[in-house]
């Protein structure tokens, strides 16, 4: 392994960047120069930025570098198609302490690479710095879209259908997993992961996607979401969110939220509640967006969206409505990495 003081800064950015090439004619420069210049022409340009902390955001006992690269980029490009637009530059900070060599920090930029490849984004700059706590990724995307395509949280009304892609609390339950065998290696290092049969869980949580195709399907459809946002943070909270922007109220149906077999197996295994897992496990990276009833038969031929919901009014909150028609007020928990 070598060490990063024999190349220092520069030639490790150099090492890092070397042979990138631009694939958006709105890149002007990338990486260079003080700056990364860009035109945008009559789009808008939609910035974003995700900072991940280890020992905070991830543990590197079970976390590859290279996924974590990938996944530090991806969160980025989800927040952009929740924008209803699409990720064409990202800048990469990164803060690392000594214990890294300039292979490990090769290791994470090759899934930051593999990333920006496969969503046909580009690197353009960024900055990389010593740290005394370990390793930080800062990461700040930028997205363009027309003026008229945007879509905002604060755009739901009365009556709107919510809708979620994919399935929820897998990323979570895929965390559970990794921590559990993580105290189990700890205790005995003979012992050997239990992850047969549950390697989509730990996907979702290690390589998460961005759900560019949905994003494309609605286009395709013809429909514009009246509000959108992604699923970072469980979709209690994400849900609450756009209420808030748009003053409206929510009813969210229990037997419709889309739960993955898998998830719900291992929930029960742990003494886990997946519907609250679903609700507040986070990191998932999906969409919820609200959308006009007229666009109910669009909707129904959509792959992988799920109608889970309703706006409501202002009065009547954010509520769950269980299995037996209970009402239940939901509640912004978020995600933890300690829980």
């Amino acid at each position: 392994m070598s060490e990063i003081s024999e190349i220092g800064e520069f030639g490790l950015i150099s090492r890092l960047t070397k042979d990138l090439k631009t694939i958006n004619q709105s890149t002007i420069k990338g990486v260079g120069d003080d700056a990364a210049v860009l035109n945008f022409g009559s789009k808008q340009t939609l910035v974003t930025t995700d900072l991940l902390l280890e020992g905070v955001h991830f543990n590197l006992e079970y976390v590859p570098l290279k996924h974590l690269g990938y996944k530090a980029a991806v969160v980025n490009f989800s927040d952009i198609y929740a924008m209803n637009g699409r990720p064409t530059q990202i800048t990469v900070g990164l803060g690392v302490s000594k214990r890294f060599s300039i292979e490990n920090i090769e290791e994470l930029y090759s899934g930051i690479r593999l990333a920006c490849e496969r969503y046909g984004v580009d690197l353009v700059g960024g900055d990389t710095c010593s740290s005394m706590t370990g390793l930080t990724i800062a990461i700040t995307c930028l997205g363009e879209a027309k003026k008229e395509e945007i879509v905002y949280r604060s755009g739901a009304k009365l009556n709107n259908l919510i809708c979620v892609s994919g399935n929820l609390g897998s990323a979570y339950m895929g965390l559970q997993l990794l921590e559990r065998e993580r105290i189990v290696l700890r205790a005995d290092e003979n012992a050997s992961p239990a992850f047969e049969g549950r390697e989509y869980l730990l996907e979702r949580q290690l390589k998460p996607e961005a759900r560019k195709d949905i994003i494309e399907q609605l286009r395709k459809a013809g429909i514009k979401p009246t509000a959108m946002m992604d699923i970072s943070d469980g979709l209690s909270s994400e849900i609450m969110h756009i209420c808030k922007a748009s003053n409206v109220g929510c009813a969210i149906y229990e037997d419709k939220i889309p739960i993955d077999y898998q998830a719900a197996v291992l929930a029960e295994e742990m003494n886990l509640n997946i519907v609250t897992c679903a609700l507040n496990g986070g990191e998932d990276y999906e969409l919820v967006f609200t959308c006009s009833l007229d666009d109910y038969e669009k909707l129904i031929p959509l792959d992988d969206v799920y109608l889970v919901g309703q706006i409501t009014k202002p009065e009547y909150g954010c509520k769950l409505i269980g299995r037996n028609g209970e009402e239940l007020t939901l509640k912004a928990q978020g995600w933890n990495f300690d829980h």
